[in-house]
């Protein structure tokens, strides 16, 4: 976890909470920061509006993904692998038509491609969300996310995004103390490894033998 300090130092417009954690973490032994998450910070946190995690379920026996305001949507395909899940499927919406995601447990990790049209292209190739990733019955799988998420430009940067949501939901009660640390580590390996990879998210999966097949 004391790996996080120079991490939230180093993400692009480090201002509001996340700046304040930043700032007041800095230097603070690993069995210390279970009391300075179980204080939240002063200023914009308290007038924060938190939303609850995302809850997104996945069906394979009928092709379903269900998504976290409760809309059943069709699946194209699923593909299981011992390292994780893969869906594809279509979405309608004028910025994107298609999403790929593999949701990886070890890593804590959903991966997630977007097919935009090019209007929209927003100049990512991946995006990370963390989270807890189960299958909770032989033909299907859960995902809750934990707020944060990692923007990736392969070959070029990683940005961590969502800690001000993650320590906000932290502080109304709406996500727990471990499982705050467990995001702010799980953030922490993947933002190290994609540095250590170019920023590339296949050769650092592919470090951890997890070989990702996509459309």
């Amino acid at each position: 976890m004391s790996a996080l300090i120079p991490l939230l130092a180093a993400v692009p417009a480090m201002t509001g909470i996340a700046g304040y954690v930043a700032r007041d973490m800095r230097g603070v032994a690993p069995g210390q920061l279970t009391a300075r998450l179980a204080t939240p910070p002063p200023g914009p946190l308290a007038a924060a509006a938190p939303a609850r995690p995302k809850v997104e379920y996945f069906n394979l026996a009928d092709l379903t993904n269900t998504d976290a305001r409760g809309f059943v949507r069709s699946v194209e395909r699923y593909h299981v692998e011992p390292w994780g899940l893969y869906m594809a499927r279509t979405v309608g919406g004028p910025e994107f038509h298609y999403v790929e995601s593999w949701l990886v447990p070890e890593l804590s990790i959903r991966a997630t491609i977007t097919h935009r049209s090019p209007a929209h292209h927003r100049g990512q190739d991946y995006c990370l969300d963390i989270g807890e990733f189960t299958k909770v019955e032989p033909k299907r799988w859960k995902a809750i996310d934990h707020y944060l998420d990692i923007m990736v430009q392969g070959g070029r940067k990683s940005e961590l995004r969502g800690v001000e949501d993650l320590l906000a939901a932290h502080a109304a009660g709406l996500i727990d103390t471990a499982q705050a640390h467990r995001a702010f580590e799980r953030a922490t390996t993947a933002m190290d490894g994609l540095a250590a990879h170019d920023h590339d998210v296949e050769r650092w999966l592919a470090s951890h033998g997890i070989v990702l097949s996509w459309m």
